[in-house]
């Protein structure tokens, strides 16, 4: 009883963290386009992966309260370079390219997949990817070369279902069960599995506690 008491206590503290966490200022610091552009290893990242069009950027703007901060576009493929947002000097927030598509010539395709891939095999300070997942989609193979290349890498990462609202509830359940499995036996993945939604305000407040989570546990 008192281990589940305690947990409970933890998990509302946390709560409470991230909301005050992103309460803070968050600013749009630089677009990189290469790796010699990025900021100095010198606070913890944490980065937002996914297909293109599946709502990294609602996602932000979300967990910000800022309806600008990240541009959104129903044009698949529309964020092109990697995307840094400083969170009030204690951690910085990145908005990666969508793979698996993108209305653009296929070697600027292959650029941006190449400038992805480097950054997520070899940034020190990145402390977790929320790698985002369509609910009405599911894993699809274009996400498992991703999450193989982050195992190999050993970087941690955690599904986010996005747009669960375009779902209906046993739906979502089943698509929630399918990606547990899917991930199981997955070295770099985190066990626990988000769900959000932009349109209905879901699920913000527990990706707030987790990277809130990491910024309290970030040691330089």
């Amino acid at each position: 009883m008192k281990e589940t008491q305690d947990k409970d206590d933890e998990t509302a503290r946390l709560l409470t963290a991230g909301r005050k966490l992103f309460a803070r200022d968050c600013r749009f610091m630089l677009s990189v386009a290469s790796l010699q552009q990025l900021p100095g290893p010198t606070l913890p990242e944490v980065a937002f992966a996914g297909r293109s069009n599946v709502g990294k950027s609602s996602l932000l703007n979300a967990l910000t309260g800022r309806r600008d901060l990240a541009r959104t576009s129903n044009t698949p493929g529309r964020t092109q370079q990697i995307n840094y947002f400083d969170l009030d000097g204690r951690l910085r927030l990145v908005d990666l390219p969508g793979y698996g598509y993108a209305r653009a010539p296929k070697e600027h395709v292959r650029a941006w997949t190449r400038l992805v891939n480097d950054f997520l095999r070899g940034r020190p300070n990145l402390a977790r990817v929320f790698l985002l997942i369509d609910s009405r989609h599911g894993i699809k193979a274009v996400d498992e070369e991703i999450m193989s290349m982050l195992d190999t890498a050993a970087v941690v990462y955690q599904i986010t279902l996005t747009k669960a609202d375009k779902v209906k509830a046993p739906a979502l359940e089943t698509v929630r069960g399918k990606t547990a499995a899917a991930i199981a036996k997955r070295p770099a993945a985190h066990p626990d599995i988000l769900v959000t939604s932009s349109a209905k305000n879901l699920g913000f407040d527990a990706v707030r506690a987790e990277i809130a989570a990491l910024a309290e546990n970030w040691v330089v």
